[in-house]
């Protein structure tokens, strides 16, 4: 590989080979590796209630859900799983992956519209869903939304989950021959700009993606990971799960995110890695009770989605005794495209987002010309290779606005790549502001703000303005609520490093950001709020 670019391209790094398996194919080499190994741990709050599996009898279970499956279902069909984390939501991917047929994978806080939307765009043949959902009845949802698809031929409750086993059993039915290339997924993207499109994904796609960011993060042989992020998201049912089981190691899962959950699982099965967003990783810094536990089996925090400020790497790195690495990625690429190492120095760590994975080219591209940028200018931060999804399902012109005629999957990210190739974001093209004809990328502003020590968190985002056209506002959690920040202060902060067009001509606060399932603040809505005067100013 180069030691020294002289424009923001990084070629694909070829040395580390490609898994030519499905995720079938993964949990049979496993099984066959190591078939007495812990595989799966259901990790809930209640110790008498937690099961595990070893990887024979995940195999076993998996292989009975595929032939249960297959007497519902053809192999291709799309089924959709609409449930909080669990050991079953884990048994039904393996079985539906081995069955040939496609994951749909649902948000458990969906309300009608999105459930019946997402749900009729993939053209599930079937859902399988949980009775309930945080005192939400699910149940009751369900029951409503079959009247209006016609096409969804069966909804199953993971409540007769017996039932619908018993049936795989009792009948012998083999199972197809999946191949590499063949639809896994449609993951629906996160939704920072608006309503989901879902992104059809292969197996070869997730397998290797998670396989190889696995092994950047040191995930190896006997690894324990300990995993909180929602299974329905590329993050948990990929990275996490894949990137754990391509090393043979034991996954363990969360319900959902609970810090002292989290902290008591690292303890109580020599937890080695787990990945959390910034927000997850300062509620476990802050929680009560993670001082009283045994966590020196810890090795690597992996992180990501959204800024993690340099405060935040050293504090984790000195609470924990452990790595940090922080990951770039995007549910088109089948996950992680960029990623730091354990090895990285710590400015590198702070402020990039490290290298490409092996196998992926990338490129940072002028917005407009599409042309190579120079090293450490700002562009668009671009990709092409195995990672690149089979496109948006069904949106073929959503599809090709987002994949090039050179084959360059467009992230909608701003960042610039130095001489090393390691990668900085600058911030979201959709999110740049332009004000009286100037480009402002958020991203510049909210780090600064990110270093006062009176801001928790902070997101800019532009307003609507006659004169000016946009002109910058921001929203702040404050650290101690009880002492907010006056707009004095944070302007004269701002002032002290920006040009005055950048400093923001409006505060709000906030007392948490709508989110992402993965972590990433939805900006639109912040500037929906703000708009109807749902938020606070703050002077």
């Amino acid at each position: 590989m180069p030691t020294s670019l002289t424009e923001s391209y990084w070629p694909a790094d070829r040395r580390l080979g490609l898994r030519e398996q499905t995720i079938g194919d993964l949990l049979r080499e496993a099984a066959a590796a190591q078939p007495d190994r812990p595989a799966l741990v259901d990790g809930r709050r209640a110790h008498d209630a937690r099961r595990v599996w070893t990887y024979a009898e995940l195999l076993d279970a998996a292989e009975v859900t595929a032939r249960a499956l297959l007497e519902r279902f053809a192999a291709g069909d799309r089924v959709a799983i609409w449930a909080p984390n669990c050991a079953e939501w884990v048994i039904l991917q393996q079985g539906l992956s081995l069955a040939g047929m496609v994951m749909v994978a649902l948000n458990p806080s969906y309300r009608r519209q999105e459930l019946s939307y997402v749900l009729g765009q993939s053209k599930a043949a079937g859902v399988f869903f949980a009775e309930s959902y945080r005192d939400f009845d699910m149940a009751a949802l369900m029951d409503e939304v079959v009247a209006d698809l016609p096409g969804l031929g069966q909804t199953i409750s993971f409540g007769h989950w017996d039932d619908f086993i018993a049936a795989g059993r009792a009948c012998d039915t083999p199972l197809p021959v999946v191949r590499p290339l063949d639809p896994a997924q449609v993951q629906y993207t996160s939704g920072t700009t608006g309503f989901p499109k879902g992104a059809l994904l292969h197996h070869k796609g997730v397998v290797n993606a998670s396989a190889l960011a696995g092994n950047r993060a040191l995930i190896q042989d006997g690894s324990v990971f300990v995993n909180a992020m929602p299974m329905y998201h590329i993050g948990g049912g990929s990275v996490t799960e894949l990137g754990t089981m391509a090393a043979h190691g034991t996954f363990v899962l969360l319900p959902d995110f609970d810090p002292g959950l989290l902290l008591e699982l690292i303890e109580t099965y020599r937890g080695t890695h787990t990945l959390v967003v910034p927000t997850m990783l300062l509620a476990l810094l802050d929680h009560p009770d993670r001082p009283n536990r045994d966590l020196g089996s810890l090795q690597v925090v992996m992180s990501g989605a959204s800024t993690v400020p340099a405060t935040l790497v050293n504090r984790t790195k000195e609470t924990f005794g452990c790595d940090l690495v922080i990951s770039f990625g995007q549910t088109e690429l089948h996950g992680i495209i960029s990623q730091t190492e354990p090895t990285d120095s710590a400015e590198d760590q702070e402020h990039t987002i490290g290298r490409p994975m092996p196998q992926v080219e990338v490129a940072i591209l002028d917005a407009e010309t599409r042309q190579v940028v120079p090293i450490d200018q700002p562009g668009e931060i671009c990709a092409r290779g195995y990672q690149t999804m089979l496109g948006y399902f069904e949106l073929p012109e959503e599809t090709a606005a987002a994949i090039d005629s050179d084959g360059w999957l467009h992230t909608g990210d701003l960042g610039s790549m130095d001489e090393r190739g390691y990668l900085r974001i600058t911030g979201r093209l959709k999110d740049m502001i332009i004000r009286a004809g100037l480009n402002i990328y958020p991203r510049e502003i909210e780090d600064l703000l990110f270093s006062h020590p009176a801001v928790a968190e902070a997101s800019v985002v532009g307003l609507p303005d006659e004169h000016w056209g946009e002109v910058v506002a921001a929203v702040i959690r404050p650290s101690d609520p009880s002492r907010l920040p006056t707009v004095d202060e944070l302007r004269a902060h701002c002032r002290s490093e920006l040009a005055a067009f950048k400093t923001p001509a409006h505060w709000f606060v906030a007392d948490a950001f709508p989110l992402t399932p993965s972590g990433k603040i939805q900006k639109f809505r912040l500037t929906d709020a703000i708009i109807r005067g749902e938020l606070a100013s703050l002077g």
